[in-house]
């Protein structure tokens, strides 16, 4: 019976965690209340399943489903949210670290040509556009090549999108392209991926583009450049090509942020710093996630009757 019971709520875990997202303004239902669902479903499915390669890439998933759903909570009420956004001090250090002018406006002034979107403009714009793919594709490459680096990146990985997105809850903050449409930033910054976007996708870019707008100021840090620092150094432990791979792309990315109006360059330096944080950390943390990780795994032999 009591197997049962566990067997029972690790699936109900699950459950809450894929559709209280989805239904939580339908329902109304309190961010805590959400996050909390989210946060338990990797557990439910660590209870229910042994560990295979299918499990660990399940977790991930889920792991990612909850990210992605709690970075976008605070804007169900854009309103409340407004009376703590930050606007000004990104601005302001990054005049400071622009000796008076905005990176990226002394990049999109340099490089970018008002009309058509130039070669760089697509190419640059293509580079963020992987990033929805390589943070991960990173670590299912490290799961095929070599399945016991796995755990260890994957926790770290997820570190530094969990501990972004706590600040982003906490300092909501505008991004480059934002703060120019109202005025902020003095000199215009235009918004190249967009454009892009529009003359290379058509009709389907209004479709695209309003699927990743789940929150617009959810911009500090650069969870963009910081996962993919973390990837680079992920590849880097694993061999010296992959490595330089990953170093090139996040190199490129974090070009592609500041030209593109992404991001202010002070965003870049807080995910480099917020990685930097999580792998001095890991560590100190292994002895915690050792005791969870033997907890769980005492419930999924129980509920298997083991």
């Amino acid at each position: 019976m009591l197997r049962t019971l566990v067997r029972g709520a690790a699936g109900a875990a699950i459950a809450a965690g894929i559709v209280a997202p989805l239904v939580r303004r339908k329902f109304r239902l309190p961010p805590a209340v959400v996050t909390a669902a989210v946060a338990a479903a990797p557990f439910g499915l660590a209870v229910l399943k042994p560990r295979t390669k299918a499990r660990d890439v399940g977790l991930y998933a889920l792991q990612m489903w909850g990210f992605t759903m709690a970075h976008e909570l605070p804007y169900d009420d854009p309103e409340r949210l407004r009376q703590r956004l930050r606007i000004q001090y990104p601005i302001r250090a990054d005049r400071a670290l622009g000796l008076g002018e905005l990176p990226t406006v002394r990049l999109q002034r340099a490089l970018s040509r008002d009309g058509e979107p130039t070669a760089l403009d697509r190419a640059l714009s293509a580079i963020h556009w992987a990033w929805f793919l390589e943070p991960h594709s990173t670590l299912l490459y490290l799961l095929l090549r070599d399945e016991r680096r796995f755990a260890r990146a994957a926790r770290q990985m997820s570190a530094v999108y969990d501990l972004g997105c706590v600040v982003y809850a906490t300092v909501p903050t505008a991004p480059p392209w934002w703060a120019s449409e109202r005025g902020h930033t003095g000199s215009p910054v235009r918004r190249i991926m967009v454009e892009v976007g529009e003359d290379f996708w058509g009709r389907a870019w209004p479709a695209m583009y309003s699927s990743l707008g789940g929150n617009p100021w959810a911009a500090m840090p650069s969870l963009h450049f910081g996962s993919s620092v973390m990837a680079a150094i992920l590849l880097a432990e694993s061999g010296p090509g992959a490595g330089t791979a990953g170093w090139a792309y996040a190199s490129a990315l974090g070009l592609a942020l500041v030209y593109l109006g992404e991001h202010y360059l002070i965003d870049l330096i807080a995910g480099a710093a917020l990685v930097a944080a999580v792998r001095v950390g890991d560590p100190l943390a292994a002895p915690l996630a050792g005791v969870i990780s033997r907890a769980v795994q005492r419930l999924e032999r129980f509920s298997k009757g083991g």
